[in-house]
């Protein structure tokens, strides 16, 4: 339909059309069915890749590329970003959801490197729970910095996880 209706865009018209039109389809209730599978991901992925392409003048970058000058991340850092401000937001009483439905809070906090809201990990004897929400987000979540964890709202916690992702980036490069 984008295609279709818009001939020539630049990068402001495409991040608003993207952010608008295309982005929300992609991720619609993605916390509660995020895919596993690589040929699921990969399908996903391929939407915004092709999306990438409608502005002309970065059809000859690669795809990294593209979605750095577009300023947008692949949609795996977004459903994990996702993911982690879901469970920040169940942890600190911001959804009116209780908590001990999804997640088991580590009891030993004096004996815990990082911050004090680390959550166990629930052994399970069926393969596929490991990608459940309440499991796939422990690893991930008991690896962030106390810095980010004890952040005041929700906004704060965003801005925290995206600054300290971006010094991990930085760091990498």
């Amino acid at each position: 339909m984008v295609r279709r209706n818009f001939r020539h865009l630049d990068l402001d018209d495409f991040r608003l059309i993207y952010r608008t039109y295309i982005r929300p389809h992609i991720e619609y209730c993605i916390q509660a069915w995020s895919p596993h599978l690589v040929k699921d991901v990969e399908v996903l992925e391929n939407v915004q890749r092709a999306a990438t392409t409608l502005v002309p003048k970065l059809r000859k970058y690669s795809y990294p590329q593209r979605l750095k000058l577009l300023g947008i991340t692949s949609l795996t850092d977004r459903r994990e970003r996702g993911d982690m401000i879901e469970v920040y937001k169940l942890l600190t009483a911001k959804e009116k959801i209780n908590p001990d439905q999804f997640f088991k809070l580590a009891q030993n906090h004096y004996g815990l490197r990082g911050h004090d809201k680390k959550i166990v990990k629930e052994r399970s004897r069926l393969d596929i729970r490991k990608f459940f929400f309440s499991q796939r987000v422990v690893s991930k979540w008991n690896s962030l910095p106390a810095s980010v964890v004890d952040a005041e709202s929700v906004n704060g916690f965003k801005n925290a996880y995206d600054r300290f992702f971006s010094e991990d980036m930085d760091a990498s490069s």
